[in-house]
C-alpha cells in the first residue's frame, strides 16, 4: 500500500515510522512536510530532532517537501497529521482526492463569531463533502508508537473502505487497529479528553490526592458522554479506546501535553509560560472554550470543562477552580447530573 502522511509533527512522524517499519506489510510510506528546510533536515539526519528526538526514521521512509499535488498522485491512503487549526486548509486542498483520507487531530475547530466550533467530520462536510474520509484516534503517545510499544487505535468512518484502508495501513504486531463507524463518538472523546486532562493535571499539581484524580476522571467521562450523546454519538463508544481509554492515558500519563499544562498552572505559571515550555501544540488549550460553547448551545452542562476555561482565561485561580467544583450542590450520580 502507498501511504502519504501530511505533517511532520510528533504524531505524524510516529505513524509514518510505524507503517514504514512494518516488514510484513511492505508499505511505501511518504512523510510530507510543508517546510523545505524541515524536509531537508529530516532526509539528512534521519531523525525528527524537534518533535520526535531519539527515534531513527526507517531507511525506506521517503521524505518530501514537493508540491502536494505532485505527491498525491498514485497514493492509496492519505493521512492528515496537522493540528486542528490546520485541518480545514488541508482538507480543502484534498477535496478532489479519490482515495481514502483520514485525519489524526483531536479537538473542535474554533468557532467564528456566534457560530460554534466544529468537529473534524463537520469541517470536512463543509469544505470537502465528496471525500471518503474518517479519523484515526485512540490512546496513543507518539513516542511509544514510534518505539514499537504495544498500542491500540480506532479507525472511525462511515465508509467501510476507509476503515479497511486504515486497518490495512497501520495494523501491525505492535499496533492494533479496531474499526468503528461512530465518527461522532470517536471525535468527541478525542476532543474532550484533552480538556479534562488539564483539569487532572491541575488536581495532581495541587497534590489533592488519588481520590480527587479518580473523581475528576470519572465525572469527566460523564461530561464527555453527555456531550457526545447530544451530538448523536453512541454511549458505548465512550467506554472504548477513544473515550475511557484515551481519557485515562491523557489524564494520567507523564507524556501528556495537556496534563503538563495543568501541572504548570498549579505551580503558578501563566498559561503562556505553560504553553511555551511544551514546544508543541496542546489541543486542550486550543479547544476548551469551543467545547464549552458547543455544550452550552446544546443545553449540556459541563462544569469541569467550564472551570478549565475559567482557569485558562484567568477568571479563576487553581485553588478556586477546585473549590468551585467541590462546592456544587449534592446530586444523584445516576440522574445525568454533573460533577
Amino acid at each position: 500500500m502507498k501511504i502519504i502522511v501530511l505533517g511532520g509533527g510528533a504524531w505524524g512522524t510516529a505513524l509514518a515510522v510505524s507503517a514504514s517499519g512494518n516488514p510484513a506489510a511492505q508499505h511505501a510510506v511518504t512523510l510530507w512536510v510543508r517546510d523545505a528546510a524541515q524536509g531537508q533536515a529530516l532526509a539528512r539526519q534521519r531523525v525528527n530532532q524537534r518533535y520526535l528526538p531519539g527515534v531513527a526514521l526507517p531507511s525506506g521512509l521517503l521524505i518530501s517537501a514537493q508540491p502536494l499535488a505532485t505527491e498525491l498522485a498514485h497514493q492509496d491512503l492519505v493521512i492528515v497529521a496537522s493540528p486542528m487549526a490546520g485541518l480545514r486548509g488541508l482538507l480543502g486542498t484534498l477535496r478532489q482526492c479519490t482515495v481514502p483520507v483520514a485525519w489524526l487531530c483531536k479537538g473542535f475547530e474554533q468557532g467564528v463569531g456566534e457560530a460554534p466550533g466544529l468537529l473534524g467530520h463537520e469541517v470536512q462536510g463543509q469544505v470537502a463533502p465528496g471525500l471518503r474520509a474518517g479519523v484515526l484516534s485512540g490512546p496513543s503517545f507518539a513516542q511509544e508508537v514510534a518505539q514499537g510499544q504495544p498500542t491500540a487505535l480506532v479507525a472511525a468512518s462511515a465508509y467501510a473502505d476507509v476503515r479497511d484502508a486504515l486497518v490495512a495501513g497501520f495494523h501491525s504486531p505492535t499496533l492494533r487497529v479496531y474499526a468503528n463507524d461512530d465518527v461522532v463518538g470517536v471525535e468527541v472523546g478525542g476532543a474532550v479528553k484533552n480538556v479534562l486532562a488539564i483539569a487532572t493535571g491541575l488536581c495532581d499539581g495541587l497534590q489533592l490526592g488519588l481520590n480527587a484524580r479518580a473523581a475528576l476522571i470519572t465525572r469527566g467521562l460523564a461530561e464527555m458522554t453527555r456531550l457526545g450523546l447530544a451530538l448523536g454519538a453512541r454511549a458505548e463508544t465512550f467506554m472504548g479506546l477513544s473515550g475511557l481509554g484515551d481519557l485515562v492515558l491523557t489524564a494520567t500519563g507523564d507524556l501528556s501535553r495537556n496534563r503538563r499544562v495543568g501541572l504548570a498552572l498549579a505551580q503558578g505559571k501563566t498559561l503562556q509560560q505553560a504553553v511555551e515550555a511544551l514546544g508543541h501544540v496542546a489541543e486542550g488549550v486550543y479547544c476548551a472554550r469551543t467545547v464549552v460553547q458547543r455544550a452550552r448551545s446544546l443545553g449540556v452542562d459541563m462544569p469541569i470543562a467550564r472551570s478549565v476555561v475559567d482557569l485558562l482565561d484567568g477568571r479563576l485561580q487553581p485553588a478556586q477552580a477546585v473549590a468551585t467544583l467541590m462546592g456544587r450542590e449534592p446530586a444523584s450520580e445516576g440522574n445525568g447530573s454533573a460533577f
